[in-house]
Order: C-alpha cells, then sequence, then structure tokens
C-alpha cells in the first residue's frame, strides 16, 4: 500500500494551519503514488464527527479518531500512530513540522526503525515512490532523500505546505482504542495556548510587517506595530535584532527562527540574507522598504522600494488609516 499518515493538531475545535497544509501536501503526493491520505487525530470530546469529517475537503479519506488521549504531548500519539501504521499498513507518514511535530516524528522513526528526514521543503513522486527535499549548508544546497524498508518519515519546516481545499467530500471517522506505554503517561499538560511568547502567533498571520537593523533602534518597532495594528497582522523580526534585544525571539523569521508564508510580507529595513529569505520565500507578496538600492530582498521581492522607512512607514500609516476610514 502507498497510503501516506499525517498527525493533525487542533486546539480550541479548530485544526492548526500548519497541520492542514500537511495533510493537503499528503493527499496531493498520495494521489500521484497511488495511495490515499490519511489523518490522525488525539485529544477529548471536542474531537466531534462533524469536526474530523472536514479534513476531508483537504484530501483525508480516513481520519483516525483517539479519543480520551492527551493531545499536545508527543509520546502518546507516537503510540497512536505506531497502532495505526501497524493495523493499517501505510508506507509514510508525513508532519507539518514545527517542535511537536519533530519530537512525534523522530519518536514514530526510533519505535518504527523507520528513516526519517527533517526540514523537509518539497516532496515530490519518483516512480511510485516518495523522495524528500531538504535543504542544506545553509539552503545553498538540496539533499534529496529516499527511503528503504515498509515506512519513511518526513517532516516539514513550518509552513513549507500549502494548504489545499481539494474535494467538498467528508473524511470516514474511525476510532482508535489505545493502551498508552507506561512512559507515555509519566507527562502531563499543565497549561497550553498557542501564543508561545508572543502577542500574535506569526505563523497563522496572514500579514506580516517584519523590521531588521535598518531600523536603527528598538524604538523603531513601534512604528511597525503601529502599521500592523492597521492592517490587520503581526509583528516578525531578523535575528540580528533578536540578537539585539530589540524583540522576542518569538518573533524572529529564519533559519534559526520560524518559517512563514503570509499572503503579505512587508520587510522594513531587512537586507535580505539568505538565512532570513529561508523563512519569508513563500509569502503570497513580498513588499520591501529598504535605502539601499543593491540589498538582496529586492532581488526576490514583488514590490520594492528605495528610500527611508521612518519617513516611508508613517506615510503608509496615514495611508491605510484613511483607507479605512
Amino acid at each position: 500500500m502507498a497510503d501516506i499518515l499525517t498527525y493533525v493538531l487542533h486546539y480550541q475545535g479548530a485544526f492548526n494551519k500548519n497541520s492542514l497544509g500537511a495533510v493537503s501536501e499528503a493527499a496531493a503526493r498520495a494521489a500521484e503514488i497511488g495511495g490515499e491520505c490519511h489523518a490522525v487525530v488525539v485529544g477529548g470530546d471536542d474531537l466531534s464527527d462533524e469536526l474530523c469529517q472536514t479534513l476531508g475537503k483537504y484530501g483525508a479519506t480516513k481520519v483516525f479518531r483517539a479519543k480520551g488521549q492527551p493531545e499536545g504531548l508527543a509520546q502518546p500519539v507516537v503510540d497512536v500512530m505506531a497502532k495505526v501504521i501497524d493495523e493499517n499498513g501505510q508506507a509514510y507518514a508525513l508532519f507539518g513540522g514545527g517542535l511537536l511535530g519533530f519530537e512525534i516524528g523522530a519518536g514514530l522513526a526510533a519505535r518504527k526503525h523507520a528513516g526519517v528526514t527533517m526540514e523537509v521543503t518539497a516532496v515530490e513522486a519518483k516512480d511510485g515512490k516518495l523522495v524528500a527535499h531538504r535543504p542544506i549548508l545553509q539552503d545553498s544546497k538540496i539533499s534529496v532523500s529516499d527511503y528503504r524498508g515498509d515506512l519513511g518519515i518526513i517532516i516539514g519546516r513550518i509552513n513549507a505546505f500549502e494548504i489545499k481545499e481539494s474535494n467538498d467530500g467528508a473524511a470516514e471517522v474511525v476510532d482508535v482504542d489505545v493502551e498508552l506505554s507506561p512512559w507515555s503517561t509519566k507527562a502531563t499538560m499543565v497549561e497550553r495556548g498557542e501564543q508561545r511568547g508572543a502577542d500574535v502567533n506569526i505563523e497563522d498571520a496572514n500579514i506580516l510587517v517584519a523590521g531588521g537593523r535598518g531600523l536603527g533602534k528598538a524604538e523603531g518597532f513601534e512604528q511597525l506595530e503601529e502599521l500592523a495594528g492597521a492592517l490587520g497582522g503581526a509583528v516578525a523580526a531578523t535575528r540580528a535584532v533578536v540578537d539585539a534585544g530589540w524583540y522576542p525571539y518569538a518573533a524572529q523569521i529564519g533559519q534559526t527562527g520560524k518559517t512563514v508564508s503570509p499572503k503579505l510580507y512587508l520587510a522594513a529595513g531587512i537586507s535580505g540574507a539568505i538565512q532570513h529569505k529561508v523563512g519569508m520565500q513563500s509569502s503570497e507578496n513580498i513588499v520591501a522598504i529598504n535605502k539601499d538600492s543593491n540589498a538582496p530582498i529586492f532581488e526576490f521581492s514583488d514590490l520594492g522600494i528605495v528610500g527611508d522607512l521612518n519617513k516611508i512607514v508613517p506615510k503608509l500609516i496615514e495611508a491605510v488609516k484613511a483607507r479605512k476610514g
């Protein structure tokens, strides 16, 4: 069988966008290798039939639901996914990335003695099997991995996979009873939230206003926060300004930060080094403001503005507020 299994994180009755991207990717690739996309969901009473069935819109044909198990912890999910694979024989497990995805994927690989590739940015069907593309050497080269044995595990970068609604059908919901391993009950969830230290979850924002060293000082982020507020978006930052203590790490974009794919990415005072580019290059529209006309970011921006951001950003704020009335 060439089916692909994904794990779908949920919170307060809604599925995580990063997970939905993994379902969409798994469905597309499964169709190319003659299989189906299956999903695993773990948690409590909020996992209704109606909610689980909505994964069919993204291409999942079956949803294996393990109710009454702790959600947001890695080891219980490993137990669930291992049982599902043992009983159904999926050939691949695909994860959307993030800390939890990495932990579950690594645990499942150890449990099943499977090959695993992390930080994957693209998946390709080749000769009836999947191969994973992973950037290496500071993203200057691409490593291509294929898999031996009965199971291959693919863990993407956050937001590497695009969310796509592929059909109108409802997924079949299959309940799974799992007896957790003794070590899987050692940890308990004390408190859970989606913000992870930032006022807004930048991974889910449709509009991001990002600042770099060109702001000149930490106070420069005040005008970016005002612009983001006017646009209904969030603020992001480069590693350089985070290292300087100008903005929290939770907002860092790039190779050592987060990967985002908003509809609009407005970069103010950002040169566009490759380490930053890998974290935001999949944005739908990239607008850059920089006084250096030779800044690398202009090479991959949809719109570039050469000038002083301290003069341009206030004008943008005025224009946006005026348009909103």
